[in-house]
This record gives structure tokens, C-alpha cells and sequence, in this order.
């Protein structure tokens, strides 16, 4: 789908939150991403990178930015001008957040990581252990991770500085539910602030889902926790809970099963997203929201070549937002987690 450039008589002020992916290529191959179905980066192309002069242009385009989260489907670390970015940002009073792996950091990454400005690292550990972890993360190394985090911390402590904060990021599904209690308690001896536990975000549903794609779909039918017992299921939710409470660290679960939305439930109530929040991939594709991952699914057009506010505010994208409020939402809505209230 592409964005028309003409306006709406409804125009909607382009969002205080904004969420770029630098990179559209992985160090990684996890099985929970779309990323190996891709065709971005090598051996199909050029590195998947964003321009810099297309980031710059446009963060400037979005006045009154205030928040900026640096993540796709790729490795954002793995952009060679990533710290450039941040500070840009920061500059601007921005404050700048980003998802890793944490697979490249090194010394002197992680000391650039609190020089530059940066406010919060989101950091994806699906496992308690080094076998579950390098099963779903392939390519990925445990205590390569573990380490990089040490030296995160390090960097911290030597500059006296609280930031960036960590927060960690687990995708929950079969494979690993059991773990989650363990992974509360070895979030805690990091030093995270947070466990963000999220379902798997997308069913990938749609019935005009590129083909490339379909192996994802059997992946989520497989790994669900909608196929799981719940009894099982509540059991491990229950005792991470109480570790959580036990050491003080805030844990955040998702729910297992679907919200149904009343008829008559505004747009923004079913998901706020197309309404207060801004994604652009790293080509510079407008997006509705980052649980789409990739614009060969949906996009409005490109903000390399259109302004921001054009697309904004398109026909197609006001035509999308006039769907999502309706009782028939966008296929690739229907099929996401955060609409159906279990991400």
C-alpha cells in the first residue's frame, strides 16, 4: 500500500513518539523473527542500514519529538553510525531508547552507550539457559551476553551514571515458560530495573501475507501459549510474580487470552498506535505501527521521498485508521497481539 500526498480535513498532529529502525539485517537468527525471511542486507544486497542524512531529515521533520526508540527487525548496534544517532538525537532533548541482542557490545561500545546520551537498553534474553537461549537466538552465545551486560555495568559504575537503564525483553512461548521464574532472578543479579515479558507479537494471519513469511506463521501456531495449558501456564506466571516481589524488580506479563472489543469502541481504544506513535523502517517506509516488522506486508509510502506529514495524514493512512475503528479492522491488525490484547 502506498500513501497518497494529499490531506484529509482530519489531520492528526504527527506523534511525540517515534520508533526508527536503523538496521533491517541480524548478526542473529531467531526463531521468533522475521528477519531470516527477509531479503534485506547481505547476500541479497547492500548492508540494510539507514542513511544517515535520512535519519537527520527526519527527526527534524517530527517538532515536539519527544521520545525516540531506535529498533526494527535488525541489530541496531550493528549500524556503524548508531552513536552518531543517538547523540543527534539527545541533542535535541530527545530522550533515546533502543531493543539489542547485546551480542556485539564490547568495552568500549558499552562506554559509548553512557557517553552518548543514551536513556534506556531494552535488552532480549529469551532463556534462563545457555541451551534454551542459543536455541531460539541461533547463532547467539549465552555467556557472550552475560558478559557484555558485566561490561555494561562496568561502564555504568566507572562513569557514576544511572543510565542507560536496563530493561530486559523476553518473548514468552512454549519452549521457554518454564524458565521465566529463573530469568526474574538472573534479571535481578543484572541490575535490571525491568522484565518486559511480551507473547509472541504477531500470528502473521493475514491472508495476504507474502509466502516467504509462511513459516513464521507455523512457528507462532507451534510455540503459542494460546496452545498451552493454562493451569500450566498461570503456574509459572504465578511464581515469577512472587520472585518479582521477593527482589523488587518489576515484572510485566502479558495476558493469554484474546480481549474482545465491544462494538463501538473507538479506534484508539483498539489500538492507539496509528493515532500516537510514528514507525519508519530503514529504507525510510511509513508504517502503521512496528508490529507490522517489514513494509513489504503494509506501508504509506516513503519518507526519503514524501514529508512525514504528507503521509501522516494520507488518504490510505486515514483511510486505514477509519478501518482499524471499525468492527472489520485491517487483516494485519486482526492477526496482531497488541489488537487482540495478548502481546
Amino acid at each position: 500500500m502506498r500513501g497518497e500526498t494529499d490531506f484529509t480535513n482530519n489531520d492528526i498532529p504527527l506523534p511525540k513518539y517515534l520508533q526508527i529502525e536503523p538496521v533491517g539485517q541480524c548478526n542473529l537468527r531467531c526463531q521468533m523473527c522475521a528477519i531470516p525471511f527477509r531479503q534485506d542486507g547481505p547476500p541479497y544486497g547492500p548492508p540494510a542500514f539507514m542513511d544517515f542524512d535520512l535519519f537527520t531529515r527526519l527527526i527534524d521533520q517530527y517538532e515536539g519529538l519527544e521520545t525516540l526508540h531506535l529498533q526494527g527487525l535488525g541489530e541496531p548496534m550493528m549500524h556503524p553510525l548508531f552513536f552518531d544517532m543517538v547523540r543527534f538525537a539527545c541533542e535535541r532533548g530527545i530522550n533515546v531508547s533502543t531493543n539489542t541482542n547485546m551480542t556485539l557490545l564490547n568495552e568500549k561500545r558499552a562506554k559509548l552507550c553512557v557517553e552518548c546520551g543514551l536513556g534506556e537498553i531494552h535488552i532480549s534474553i529469551d532463556g534462563a539457559k545457555a541451551e534454551t537461549y542459543e536455541r531460539i537466538r541461533l547463532r547467539g552465545k549465552y555467556d557472550k551476553v552475560v558478559r557484555n551486560i558485566r561490561l555494561l555495568q562496568q561502564a555504568r559504575e566507572a562513569s557514576k551514571s544511572l543510565t542507560p537503564r536496563m530493561k530486559l525483553v523476553m518473548v514468552i512461548m512454549r519452549q521457554n515458560l518454564e524458565e521465566l521464574p529463573d530469568l526474574v532472578r538472573k534479571a535481578h543479579g543484572w541490575s535490571m530495573e525491568e522484565i518486559f515479558v511480551q507473547h509472541l507479537a504477531h500470528d502473521f494471519g493475514e491472508s495476504s501475507l507474502p509466502d516467504q513469511y509462511l513459516p513464521m506463521r507455523e512457528f507462532v501456531d507451534e510455540q503459542t501459549l494460546f496452545e498451552e495449558n493454562l493451569e500450566k501456564v498461570e503456574k509459572y506466571f504465578r511464581e515469577a510474580r512472587e520472585v518479582a516481589v521477593e527482589l523488587g524488580i518489576n515484572l510485566r506479563l502479558p495476558k493469554t487470552r484474546m480481549h474482545l472489543h465491544p462494538p463501538g469502541t473507538p479506534g484508539p481504544k483498539r489500538c492507539s498506535w496509528p493515532w500516537s506513535g510514528g514507525y519508519i523502517s530503514y529504507q525510510g517506509y511509513m508504517m502503521p505501527c512496528c508490529m507490522v516488522s517489514t513494509p513489504d506486508r503494509i506501508n504509506f509510502g516513503s519518507g526519503a521521498l514524501i514529508p512525514v506529514e504528507k503521509l501522516w495524514n494520507s488518504s490510505d493512512f486515514q483511510t486505514f485508521r477509519d478501518q482499524l475503528s471499525s468492527e472489520t479492522p485491517p487483516e494485519v491488525c486482526a492477526a496482531c497481539s497488541i489488537y487482540k490484547g495478548t502481546f
